[in-house]
């Protein structure tokens, strides 16, 4: 096309967009990372040079130990610039690929700042704005990177606030003792220039919306640590008398709006965490569903698509008390039926209606059977957690 190709751009017989240089350029950009993936047959972490074009959403990836291609180019459409940063798990072909290194100088240089995270903690009397905050985050620009439901000890909410330049264990503003109240939720957030970017948008947009709702990291050089602290504990459940609810990889550009969806629709969150799962993990998950479902082949590689993010949910009226009160068939019902094209016009106003686009890619999965409710929410805060 006009413009579109690099062998057409010195022939003065073809008209030049006056973006063909740009485009070129991105056709010609190459990211490189290195990655690891361990190996749940033989326990052996293998590690693989990862080359990423953002023109066309491409992978290649070589074998570094055995030295030889391990994968051809080849368009990973789940693998985007959102999802490449330091610590970050990507998933090609069922395989989940921790990034642990910048592959070379070009890719430091592009992502050191461009791709920078920064540590949001939604504080305790505040979970059921997390959806809001979070929404508020992807809105600007923001990727959501981490999520996790956490209780903080008071030393712990102490050394979280301390920066790195004080060794002050004062808290003359009463944060720490704020955050140590009860499970807060942590977000690790990347973006250009993260750290700052999301002072100003705590300044500006949330606070005067929601109120003083959330900490956030002051600082580049202590965000990673923090971020690494705060993921360190374990996630928060109740573990009884709740409903599971996964916001699925397909859905997680709409995250916060979906999070906070189930939450407006009668439901308080008592956990929640990111997780990735491999083949095997989503097979048995999802295995009451094998021979049911036609779809289930699908529902397995969406499942292993990407990170995506589980809540548990009580129904808010039973004021944590635990009590039998239907949560199950109550979140079933909020979600609505499995098919979002039935569900906008059985339930408009359900999750599923509202962010769903077919059957498989329905924007969550959650607990049909009552008695499924305490094995499901265990599976993924207990089972997977240990």
């Amino acid at each position: 096309p006009p413009g579109g190709s690099v062998e057409h751009r010195n022939d003065p017989s073809v008209e030049i967009s006056p973006h063909a240089d740009a485009i070129a350029d991105m056709e010609d950009e190459r990211y490189c990372f290195i990655v690891e993936w361990l190996d749940p047959h033989s326990g052996l972490t293998m590690r693989y040079q990862m080359l990423y074009g953002p023109a066309d959403c491409s992978v290649e990836m070589y074998d570094i130990k055995n030295r030889r291609p391990f994968l051809k180019k080849t368009r990973i459409p789940t693998v985007t610039m959102d999802t490449l940063h330091m610590g970050a798990v990507v998933t090609v072909y069922s395989r989940q690929l921790k990034i642990v290194e910048y592959g070379d100088a070009h890719t430091e240089n592009a992502f050191s700042l461009a791709r920078q995270s920064t540590l949001c903690v939604v504080k305790p009397g505040a979970v059921h704005l997390a959806g809001k905050v979070i929404n508020a985050a992807q809105r600007s620009g923001f990727a959501v990177a981490r999520v996790k439901m956490a209780s903080l000890s008071r030393d712990d909410a102490a050394d979280l606030i301390r920066s790195s330049s004080s060794s002050s264990s004062s808290d003359p503003s009463g944060v720490a003792a704020e955050l140590a109240t009860g499970p807060s939720v942590g977000v690790a957030l990347v973006g250009d220039n993260a750290v700052d970017s999301f002072k100003r948008l705590v300044e500006t947009e949330l606070v005067p919306a929601l109120g003083d709702c959330v900490w956030c990291a002051d600082s580049a050089a202590d965000a990673d640590a923090k971020t690494s602290a705060y993921f360190a504990k374990p996630a928060s459940s109740r573990l009884s008398n709740t409903s599971l609810a996964i916001v699925k990889p397909s859905a997680m550009a709409n995250l916060g709006l979906v999070m906070d969806a189930v939450c407006d629709a009668g439901f308080a969150m008592t956990g929640a965490a990111s997780f990735t799962l491999d083949r095997v993990d989503a097979v048995e998950f999802l295995e009451v569903y094998k021979g049911v479902v036609p779809e289930f082949a699908a529902m397995v590689d969406e499942l292993t698509s990407g990170a995506f993010v589980a809540m548990e949910v009580a129904r808010s009226e039973d004021g944590g008390s635990g009590g039998e009160n239907g949560v199950v068939e109550a979140l079933r019902e909020a979600c609505g039926p499995a098919d979002p094209e039935i569900a906008r016009v059985l339930r408009p106003q359900s999750v599923r209606a509202k962010f769903g686009f077919d059957k498989v890619r329905n924007a969550v999965h959650c607990t049909d059977l009552p008695e499924d409710g305490e094995l499901e929410t265990h599976y993924f805060f207990k089972i997977l957690q240990a």
